[in-house]
């Protein structure tokens, strides 16, 4: 499926961003600016079932594969940059290797969704359709204004099949098993995908870990000045 794409800049170096789940390439509102004022040509995706992006026929077409071969048709081999997160870090290193950019970074990716009674389950993400302002402000209450507006649109626009579209996979490993590319892994405090055990296994598996002190998930919209730091060197 080619995906709808919003661009920032035109720098020669190119950076491809991918959102998580309910999102659309709006959470990238700060860092696409930002890159393109560091010479980026800043290229970000909205996932297939969410943003202006086709639809699915229904869960089975919202496999982590599906997401992968998705960013392989829209976007260009050999950027400067990739930055997945959340499911998009999950999509993002199922391309990589097609994808092949110079440096690739994993913002709190869902690699592993938990399993059994308090794992993975649709309707935490499915019920965020009920959610009012005020009870997304309640849940990030670090977030800007505009975070919330664009919070609130992008859940609303977003098929919610695609979270169904992941139950087949909790439990499972889907991480890669060694950094393909020069890749950093920046993770949430504390991360609840991404938990101590976890991240010392991937530092075994050639990743380079940072944390953003105090910052929640989505780490771009709760502490962007964080966010960027813990991008130093790797942009």
């Amino acid at each position: 499926m080619q995906l709808h794409t919003r661009t920032w800049g035109a720098g020669e170096r190119v950076a491809l961003l991918v959102h998580g789940i309910m999102s659309d390439h709006r959470t990238w509102r700060r860092v696409g600016p930002a890159l393109a004022g560091r010479g980026y040509r800043a290229v970000a995706v909205d996932l297939r079932g969410h943003g202006a992006s086709g639809r699915a026929a229904g869960p089975a077409g919202y496999a982590p594969r599906d997401y992968a071969d998705d960013l392989v048709e829209t976007l260009p081999a050999g950027a400067e940059l990739a930055i997945g997160h959340s499911l998009g870090g999950l999509a993002l290193a199922l391309a990589v290797e097609r994808l092949a950019p110079r440096r690739a970074v994993y913002v709190d990716p869902a690699w592993q969704l938990p399993a059994g009674r308090h794992g993975y389950r649709p309707e935490l993400f499915t019920d965020a359709k009920l959610l009012t302002r005020e009870h997304v402000r309640m849940f990030n209450p670090r977030w800007a204004e505009e975070d919330l507006d664009v919070e609130l649109d992008t859940v609303r626009i977003w098929d919610e099949s695609s979270a169904h579209g992941l139950v087949p996979f909790t439990g499972r490993d889907l991480g890669p098993e060694r950094a393909a590319r020069p890749s950093l892994v920046m993770l949430a405090d504390p991360s609840m995908l991404v938990p101590a055990e976890r991240a010392r296994t991937l530092k075994e598996r050639g990743f380079e870990l940072r944390t953003v002190a105090g910052a929640g998930h989505t780490i771009q919209r709760d502490d962007f000045d964080g966010f960027m730091s813990a991008l130093e060197g790797w942009i």
